[in-house]
């Protein structure tokens, strides 16, 4: 145990600007990220980071409701946060998961602050310097200054040449699930065969039947593919496509907890555990996790679900650990335009990110930029996830069937009228 004890915890949401809207297949991201930013404060006056999805009063008066559980709790105590905030028969209704992973990244990094030491050598230590990431191709609708859209299959290819110019990525995926499966499986094979040297894999978010996941996966199986990510949403459905096909299938909807990982060990449906630092509940599961598919011979990879600094440097830390990460990480943050960390936006080099080693997390925030997106926030509110401003009257069936005409060009008027909202 530790002499720390917590005294307060705040919580601020900021929206942070994106280059273009990202579309996926439950609607889009309409050209932010709304996040929200966790500080704990202990007794010595160290404050540690957190950071989760989503946000706006409901995940400020959640983080506010955490007090009389943490208020004069060690810090050091991790394990007894698990069951104090996420207790799995509890967490059946208050849904705490996210809250408890934003928790648990601050009291590791205050540890990590108290003893001088990054959160890697409080996990275990590094096996890895540097984490590779993939780049994440997003079909895009264009920006506020009309820029930025990905919609044909040459705006794709050049998305991802500039990238791989830009950042040295050497693993591509695309999100997709949003136009038909056929223009979406020739866009996929025009990205293979422009950049030969490189992988691939393919993420519809569930989207697809049982039927089109096969006659997809089936198509792609000569293309150097590293997964054929969630084509089905369901343990069952995914086990149907992977007995037709040998290219191997990941999922970071269908295995997230370890209930799931079991039964996908007693049973297999699933080759690849895409491990998400939120989505487990904090960084220390999904270690636990990566332990049980090293020991079962299950991939694991590093998943994003839009990340600023204080997610990103979790995930740098977990892929420091994980001795069986032979998989890229995934990323959002190169869509970011900006960040809410000292420095702002953290650099690739040859696809790759360097693994924080000040104290803790390894990461402080820049308060002014704060200030900034907290008050951008303010003015501009959230934003539905699952809409899509093309299609205002659509809403996604899994598995779904109606998808987006990719020769609709521009920016549609909900986007537009959003646009309009923004400070200039």
């Amino acid at each position: 145990m530790s002499d720390l004890r917590i005294v307060d915890i705040r919580a601020t949401t900021v929206t942070v600007p994106l280059e273009a809207p990202l579309r996926h297949s439950n609607g889009a991201h309409w050209g932010r990220f709304v996040r929200t930013i966790v500080e704990i404060e202990a007794s010595n006056g160290l404050i540690g980071l957190g950071e989760m999805g989503g946000g706006g009063q409901s995940s400020e008066a959640a983080i506010a409701a955490l007090k009389p559980y943490l208020v004069g709790h060690d810090p050091a105590n991790v394990e007894a946060l698990r069951f104090m905030i996420a207790n799995p028969t509890a967490s059946l209704y208050n849904n705490r998961t996210q809250l408890l992973a934003a928790v648990e990244f601050a009291c590791l990094d205050l540890l990590g602050q108290h003893v001088g030491l990054p959160v890697h050598d409080l996990l275990g230590g590094k096996v890895r310097d540097e984490v590779e990431f993939a780049s994440y191709l997003f079909y895009r609708y264009p920006g506020r200054d009309g820029s930025g859209e990905v919609r044909t299959i040459d705006q794709l290819v050049d998305e991802a040449k500039a990238l791989k110019a830009k950042h040295g990525f050497r693993v591509h995926k695309l999100k997709a699930g949003v136009f038909d499966t056929d223009f979406e499986l020739a866009g996929y094979r025009a990205l293979a065969e422009a950049l030969p040297a490189d992988r691939f894999r393919y993420d519809p978010n569930g989207a697809l039947s049982v039927e089109e996941s096969i006659r997809f996966a089936k198509a792609i199986e000569d293309l150097p593919n590293d997964y054929l990510e969630d084509p089905v949403y369901s343990l069952t459905g995914m086990r149907r496509v992977r007995e037709n096909t040998h290219v191997p299938l990941a999922t970071n909807t269908v295995v997230v907890n370890f209930e799931q990982l079991a039964a996908n060990i007693l049973n297999p449906a699933v080759d690849v555990i895409l491990l998400d630092t939120t989505f487990w509940g904090g960084i220390r599961p999904c270690i636990r996790a990566a332990g049980i598919c090293e020991a079962f011979s299950l991939g694991v990879a590093v998943h994003s679900s839009g990340e600023l600094g204080i997610q990103l440097a979790t995930m740098l830390h977990l892929g420091a650990v994980v001795p069986n990460l032979v998989f890229a990480a995934d990323a959002h943050y190169h869509h970011l335009t900006d960040d809410i960390v000292t420095g702002g936006l953290r650099p690739y080099v040859d696809g790759k990110m360097a693994v924080p080693t000040a104290p803790g997390l390894g990461v402080t925030l820049d308060r002014d930029k704060v200030a900034e997106y907290a008050e951008l926030y303010r003015e501009l509110g959230g934003y539905p996830y699952d809409r899509d401003p093309g299609r205002p009257d659509w809403y996604p069936l899994l598995p779904n069937t109606s998808f987006a005409d990719h020769t609709i060009e521009g920016i549609p008027d909900a986007l537009a009228a959003e646009y309009a909202r923004w400070p200039s």
